[in-house]
């Protein structure tokens, strides 16, 4: 078999250490070696022996989701092989998160991670229920991260003299020693008289970086469990 398609840029290659790597742009790549974890349905294609688990949160991980939309269906990998993961052909990137550091991402941008991570949901502060219902996954400990992105993300330094103030829509995560609060750019007169409509921004504080994508988020679609 012949042609473009078949050439080396689209052949996909056996890995040489275990681990989370860019297959290309828009694909992870997984040398499974033990466990890791994903997002339920990302797994686009595997070899090897290899076994995909439903991982549950409990009754205290459901009825957060519940109450915080933040959906992150997790399934667990288990075994020896590779396995790829995609997500609507979004943009993928890897964050290193080292020891005693966080990383806040917004739920609907985690594609996959090392087991070596920990997870939980948080409420992002300043933005309670009452105040829009923010909330986010704060992963720690030691290990990759694997995200999906649609576009090119925007990372952008915060430092105490330049606050950053994003669209709530917008952003996708945050490193640790960030302060968040709401921001109201408007009012509602000015609102009324043409304005943008961006009338609140989550504004972040500290020394650190936010990252965020070219687009607004889409509105939320259900997954089926």
């Amino acid at each position: 078999m012949k042609g473009d398609l078949f050439s080396s840029e689209h052949m996909a290659q056996f890995a040489t250490a275990p681990g989370m790597t860019i297959e290309n742009s828009k694909c992870v790549k997984y040398a499974v070696n033990g466990e890791m974890l994903a997002r339920q349905g990302a797994m686009i294609a595997f070899r090897g022996n290899l076994q995909f688990e439903r991982k549950g949160q409990g009754v205290g991980g459901m009825l957060k989701r519940a109450v915080t939309g933040e959906g992150l269906p997790l399934m667990a990998v288990r075994g020896q092989g590779e396995a790829w993961f995609a997500q609507e052909a979004q943009n993928c990137f890897i964050v290193e998160v080292e020891a005693g550091d966080e990383f806040t991402v917004n739920g609907r941008n985690v594609l996959c991670f090392d087991a070596t991570l920990s997870y939980r949901i948080a409420t992002v502060k300043g933005a309670g229920i009452t105040g829009g219902g923010l909330f986010n996954s704060v992963f720690s400990g030691q290990g990759r991260l694997g995200l999906v992105c649609e576009g090119t993300p925007l990372v952008i330094p915060v430092s105490p003299q330049y606050p950053v103030y994003v669209d709530t829509d917008a952003v996708v995560g945050w490193t640790a020693g960030l302060q968040t609060s709401l921001h109201r750019s408007q009012s509602i007169g000015s609102m009324l008289r043409g304005g943008s409509g961006e009338a609140v921004q989550l504004m972040l504080q500290g020394q650190g970086y936010v990252v965020v994508r070219p687009s607004e988020a889409k509105p939320h679609t259900p997954q089926q469990r």
